[in-house]
């Protein structure tokens, strides 16, 4: 089953979707449809990607099968009801990408029955390696819940999670990759610091980790196989090993997933 998708808000996230889904065909721009307050960002999509413009968020819904909800989540309480009957008029499924906000949450500016998605996807959608979660409430269907994760499938990886793992499943493929980004910064200035030019050292260290996680992906071997692996005795690699675990590398990277979680219960 084919569906006409609708975007409220168009801001980075969304235009790593739109980009994704259209550039891997998984829908064409004429299908997609896309409103938001800053009218230049719908006028580049469109030029970019071929999408339609509506002049309002009930526009676009009253256009869609499924309408995106990607705005601020603090907008919500003003978008939502906004759309409520309209939803109901025009039987769309609302999707939302607003982290921190549960289907309950979403659900209660909404007409019974309404049914919603939330997806959780990350900034890497912007290079189509988004790692993204999705979950539904009891009037998500699977015909919709599959074309949501055909949806993610176009700009990355998706898995589908009941909606208690969510807050980690934002730390560890939300969080992570500012994480990622400060061990590949890491290794670049410390080669620097040994004489290597910045640029060609982050080539090298982003490469460098690029290619490890597909390994990690595709070896079927544990990491510490993988570990073991590079390691010759009395080597290089072992040393720098030994060197992270007496740093307590493990543990300062636990810590950090601890300190977002402890931080995410608080918001």
């Amino acid at each position: 089953m084919s569906f006409k998708l609708g975007f409220i808000g168009c801001g980075n996230m969304a235009s790593a979707i739109i980009n994704g889904a259209v550039s891997s065909q998984f829908l064409n721009g004429g299908d997609i449809c896309v409103f938001d307050v800053d009218s230049a960002k719908c006028k580049a999509l469109s030029e970019k990607s071929g999408v339609n413009i509506c002049t309002s968020a009930e526009e676009t819904v009253k256009n869609s099968d499924v309408t995106v909800l990607a705005v601020k989540p603090q907008v919500f309480p003003a978008v939502l009801p906004q759309i409520k009957e309209e939803l109901t008029k025009s039987g769309s499924a609302l999707v939302s990408i607003g982290a921190g906000k549960t289907l309950r949450y979403i659900g209660s500016f909404l007409n019974s029955g309404t049914p919603v998605v939330r997806v959780m996807p990350n900034i890497n959608a912007k290079v189509g390696e988004a790692m993204s979660a999705v979950c539904g409430n009891e009037s998500a269907d699977e015909s919709l819940l599959e074309f949501v994760k055909g949806l993610c499938g176009s700009f990355g990886e998706v898995v589908t999670l009941p909606e208690e793992q969510f807050p980690l499943f934002g730390v560890i493929a939300g969080c992570s990759p500012a994480f990622s980004f400060m061990y590949i910064d890491a290794l670049a200035r410390a080669a620097v610091k040994n004489g290597m030019n910045k640029q060609t050292a982050l080539k090298i260290s982003a490469q460098a980790v690029l290619g490890s996680a597909k390994t990690v992906l595709e070896d079927n071997s544990h990491p510490w196989e993988l570990i073991d692996s590079v390691c010759s005795p009395g080597g290089t690699t072992i040393e720098g090993v030994a060197s992270l675990e007496k740093d307590c590398f493990d543990a300062a990277v636990m810590n950090a997933v601890e300190a977002s979680l402890d931080k995410d219960k608080k918001l």
